[in-house]
């Protein structure tokens, strides 16, 4: 047994121990049905925390309600807990006035998604409708009026201990971590510890990832864990470099050349010796412009400034970033490039949605005390100016949402909310629904198509298409995410070329 990290006071049941409420362990990589909690009226710091369902073939039914369980509940209660890596830490029961004490039975069913039948006073809400009971799908939400709101998703019983990052884990469940990454899902700890991995290493590097995705973000965690952290990041997005003037961007020049006038300049390479250059959206650049680099990245550092007869020397890490994809690079210089981290979209850690939103209200409200006034609550413990007021239907449009610019897009569908929202909370308003259809109607945003539509042979051209990259191939099927891609892999029995769990 061990202390929570997050300074709760409650107990900590470490993962070979936790068995999932009577299910059976999980396997390391393992998956199985869970809820997180996406929206919370009078809790709302909870959110995050998950309830990890039973496994087995006929796993039992669990009850949801308010408060602690007493000998005449009609089935064991859910326990709501915080998953960290290595770490599973049970949290207090559900409060809530307006929730009754035997408020959900709650199941597991084929396919990974749950059964619900509604037992209390609250209306069960499932797809904008008050429902007796729901059959939810991985990746759908559902919700009791006013009170709270649940995501369907498949969960690891257990978060593996990273390779890398720090033991110290982040001290407030759900808030961003020293280096700005925010989300308590598997992706997102994976991806800190893919960038702590890649910290701690010499190679170049390739950040993958679409149009608001947090590339910048990731490239100056790397920069941050490194040993180059003592001289700053320098950054430059490579499309802004004019083709003419490349070589001096990169390598500079010397006082009055090529042009009279011309001031003294130590180029991007000059100025990262001893540090790191980020060169985002590098996959703009002509190949011709590519490979403008390539000497400097073989030869460990050697290049010349423009007028310059010697040769000069930068002890630099090249990051470099594109939402294309890796191979729209010019081969030798992504020869160059050895390490590559791909960046996940929204669409594949949904239950970060709510995390990211109250992080980027939280970074609004710092600098605007008309906001914080107006759209906040203060609760003790809770990180920065307090928890964001949010309306159920808000958060269950955006868990619903087709992200295609990410955190970029929903930065932008939360300040259309703000803006047009009477009261005191950020509501789904004509303009924040307006700004979600554009992004929908948008070139590549089409709208989701209904699963059945698609045949075994159309999803299988997709697949062969983008090498099994899932990310890619739900987008293009117009299909609502991920988990719906992944049923129709299994239901027609289609073999995926990777390992990993879906």
């Amino acid at each position: 047994m061990g202390q929570d990290p997050a300074g709760t006071g409650t107990t900590t049941v470490l993962p070979e121990e936790f068995s999932g409420h009577g299910g059976g362990p999980a396997g390391l990589g393992g998956t199985r049905a869970a809820l997180v909690l996406a929206w919370s009226r009078d809790e709302p710091h909870r959110v995050g925390e998950v309830i990890l369902l039973p496994g087995g073939p006929e796993p039992p039914p669990l009850l949801l309600g308010r408060g602690a369980g007493r000998p005449d509940d009609r089935a064991v209660r859910v326990t709501f807990v915080r998953q960290r890596p290595g770490r599973v830490t049970e949290t207090a029961p559900l409060g809530g006035s307006g929730i009754s004490r035997q408020q959900l039975l709650v199941r597991p069913i084929r396919g990974g998604g749950v059964h619900v039948e509604n037992l209390g006073r609250c209306p069960l809400l499932f797809r904008g409708q008050e429902v007796d009971e729901a059959q939810v799908a991985p990746g759908e939400s559902f919700g009791l009026k006013g009170q709270l709101h649940l995501l369907c998703i498949r969960r690891p019983a257990r978060l593996p201990r990273g390779r890398s990052w720090p033991h110290r884990l982040n001290p407030t469940f759900g808030a961003a971590d020293d280096h700005g990454v925010v989300g308590e899902s598997p992706a997102a700890w994976d991806l800190r510890d893919q960038l702590a991995f890649i910290a701690a290493r010499k190679p170049h590097v390739l950040i993958l990832g679409e149009s608001g995705t947090g590339k910048e973000l990731a490239a100056a965690a790397v920069h941050a864990l490194s040993d180059r952290a003592r001289r700053p990041l320098i950054a430059r997005n490579a499309s802004t470099i004019p083709e003419g003037l490349i070589d001096a961007e990169l390598f500079g020049n010397i006082k009055d050349y090529p042009n009279p006038g011309m001031r003294d300049r130590p180029g991007l390479i000059g100025s990262a010796d001893g540090s790191t250059l980020f060169l985002d959206e590098i996959g703009e650049l002509p190949d011709k412009l590519q490979g403008h680099l390539l000497r400097v990245l073989d030869t460990d550092g050697d290049y010349q400034r423009l007028g310059e007869d010697r040769n000069r020397k930068a002890d630099f890490r090249l990051i470099a970033a594109t939402n294309r994809p890796a191979e729209s690079l010019k081969h030798d210089l992504l020869a160059r490039l050895k390490m590559r981290v791909q960046l996940t979209g929204l669409g594949d850690r949904p239950e970060d949605i709510p995390l990211i939103a109250r992080h980027l209200m939280q970074r609004i409200a710092m600098d605007d005390d008309d906001i914080a006034g107006r759209f906040f609550d203060s609760h003790e413990g809770s990180p920065g100016p307090g928890e964001p007021r949010f309306t159920q239907i808000l958060i269950e449009a955006l868990l619903a949402h087709r992200w295609t610019h990410h955190v970029r897009e929903l930065d932008a569908v939360l300040w259309a909310a703000i803006a047009s929202s009477d009261g005191t909370r950020v509501g789904l308003t004509s303009e924040a629904t307006a700004e979600l259809d554009r992004q929908r109607t948008a070139p590549g945003g089409a709208p989701p198509v209904k699963p059945g539509e698609l045949t075994a042979e159309s999803i299988r051209a997709c697949l062969d298409k983008h090498d099994w990259v899932q990310e890619r191939v739900w987008k293009e099927l117009g299909l609502k995410n991920r988990w719906v891609l992944n049923r129709l892999i299994k239901k027609h029995g289609l073999k995926v070329s990777t390992t990993e769990e879906s």
